[in-house]
């Protein structure tokens, strides 16, 4: 089960909670059965670790078991690469399934039991349009009205529905339909279509079927089939509800009961599967795992820890109402676990030389503690020579009051190393700023500093001889906008032209070229970032996960 619930006992109970506990404590059910049924269509996003956290935190929290049945009754948009996706998905977020099923596990039963529905005279084969069904469907102030193929018998429907099962007729010739109401207010309810012909070569069953059950029929009875207990879809499977029911008792099966909770909506993000594939095959994104998608793989590559996504999940909770959920929230959990765990290291974006004039030694090896918030963090050597890189925006040649940095005549430490004090400036022909040279006091060595000296700035540096290139991508929020849904215009108008700077020749550290990929950093003064699966041994990638603090917030307080 998973690592983390995310579920805490001190906490209310959130009311699917109140239905399970009195479920068990009335005996309705000894145990509980979740599932989590993606459609293989896609890539996972956030808002379905949202789902994932609820079903297998609630069968965590109760001792159930939670299924993970992949929802593949539309051959036509699913494939392999995408079931495989969203496994890998799952177990990264911390969760293990207890069977491993697909909707197409059940296609001879679904069969059936359509068939069943059509023996008892409660299904029939229907021979009209799409369009032509819309219209017959009325609308919701004015009743629908069932057409002359709902007059067949049952023996030509049970004949026709094993023709389209043959392969008898095209596309869209014919549908299979349940009786239910054409005049009930939920439009859903007005005779569904449950089966439709499909010639599509499907992921696992192949051409063995051409014709397909549509969602309505197949979840349900796939839910029945497994004996779930509670079945968690979001608010807009609220209509759907009747149907779900309909057919759980029209044809006796396991009484599985639909719950619905609402779904996810972040700001300056997008949950909708057709418009994140809109991003992938407009190329206006890097693949379904860049960085700034709002999928799973993205927030992974980006460095985004699983930890960190269940404790968002676990914070936003479960309600019954839509709300729209600030994704400084989830960053804000971000850096929270990071700032925990994260290495410290330093890396030199834009850099500036600073040469240290009366430093005689080669080379001296300092020690820079890993991370101070953990005590068994340990250390790690960095060398310091005469030669160093700083940042160009830490140096100012005239400097206003209050700054702090570098400047001619100012003092500064070098993060873990020396106080130094800038003595010259060197510029070339056309008066840019080439090195700056300082002076450093002996005996101000972090750690055993005797000098007396105090100085109000810090800055990271690296060593010029050994710190090694690498690029440096930063990522920020993909669009401009809060309310991407409900924006006016095409959504990818809306997307920040600013979501991805490059620094192609950043400076590193040497210890970044022995650390792995699934480790964490803090750049100093810089952000979280993570080494992208780029990266070689020849070039080191690294990606920026989130900055040390929330840069937007400051943004709208100025607007």
């Amino acid at each position: 089960m998973s690592k983390n619930s995310g579920m805490s006992e001190e906490k209310s109970l959130n009311f699917i909670e109140e239905i399970i506990e009195a479920d068990l404590a009335t005996g309705k059910h000894q145990s509980i059965t979740t599932r989590f049924p993606p459609e293989p269509n896609g890539y996972l996003h956030i808002g379905h670790a949202k789902s994932i956290c609820l079903n297998f935190g609630l069968a965590n929290k109760y001792g159930g078991s939670t299924n993970l049945r992949f929802d593949d009754t539309n051959p036509v948009t699913e494939d392999t690469e995408y079931v495989e996706s969203i496994k890998e998905d799952v177990r990264w977020l911390g969760f293990e399934w207890s069977k491993e099923l697909y909707a197409s596990d059940y296609f001879d039963q679904l069969y059936a039991l359509a068939m069943q529905l059509v023996e008892k005279g409660l299904a029939y084969v229907d021979d009209s349009t799409s369009e032509e069904i819309a219209t017959q469907k009325g609308t919701p102030t004015h009743p629908g009205t069932r057409n002359q193929f709902a007059q067949r018998t049952v023996e030509e429907n049970k004949q026709l529905f094993l023709d389209m099962k043959a392969g008898k007729y095209p596309d869209g010739a014919k549908v299979l339909r349940v009786k239910i109401d054409m005049a009930s207010p939920n439009m859903l309810l007005r005779d569904p279509i449950i089966y439709r012909i499909k010639h599509a070569h499907h992921h696992r069953t192949a051409d063995a079927w051409c014709v397909y059950p549509m969602y309505d029929f197949a979840h349900g009875q796939s839910d029945s089939i497994e004996k779930i207990t509670h079945s968690i879809c979001t608010l807009e499977f609220v209509p759907h509800r009747d149907l779900y029911d309909w057919c759980i008792n029209q044809l006796g099966t396991f009484p599985s009961k639909q719950y619905e909770f609402a779904r996810l909506n972040m700001t300056y993000t997008v949950m909708s599967k057709r418009k994140l594939l809109q991003l992938v095959n407009e190329h206006l994104v890097n693949g379904w795992d860049d960085p700034r998608m709002s999928t799973i793989s993205g927030m992974r590559r980006r460095g985004y820890p699983a930890a960190a996504i269940r404790e968002f999940c676990d914070r936003i909770g479960v309600a019954k109402r839509e709300n729209l959920i600030d994704v400084g929230l989830l960053e804000f959990c971000v850096r929270e676990n990071l700032n925990k765990t994260a290495q410290r290291r330093m890396v030199v974006f834009n850099p500036l030389k600073l040469v240290i004039t009366n430093f005689d030694n080669e080379l001296e090896m300092l020690s820079s503690e890993n991370n101070p918030e953990d005590e068994n963090g340990g250390a790690r050597e960095m060398p310091f020579c005469k030669e160093l890189f700083i940042e160009q925006e830490d140096f100012m040649e005239v400097a206003p009051k209050k700054y702090f940095r570098l400047a001619p005549g100012q003092m500064v430490r070098l993060k873990s190393a020396y106080i130094i004090k800038c003595d010259e400036v060197i510029k070339d022909a056309n008066g840019n700023i080439t090195e700056v040279h300082c002076t450093y006091i002996p005996e101000s060595r972090s750690g055993s500093d005797s000098s007396g000296i105090h100085v109000k700035g810090t800055l990271h540096w690296v060593s010029a001889k050994h710190a090694i290139q690498a690029e440096v991508r930063l990522y920020d929020r993909l669009f401009k906008v809060e309310d991407v849904a409900n924006a006016e215009g095409d959504f990818k108008d809306h997307i920040n032209p600013d979501s991805l700077q490059i620094i192609s020749n950043a400076y590193a550290e040497p210890a970044l070229a022995k650390d792995t990929m699934d480790q964490q950093f803090q750049f100093l003064r810089k952000g979280y970032f993570v080494i992208d699966k780029e990266s070689n041994s020849t070039k080191l990638v690294f990606n920026r996960t989130v900055t040390l603090k929330d840069a937007w917030a400051k943004e709208v307080k100025k607007g």
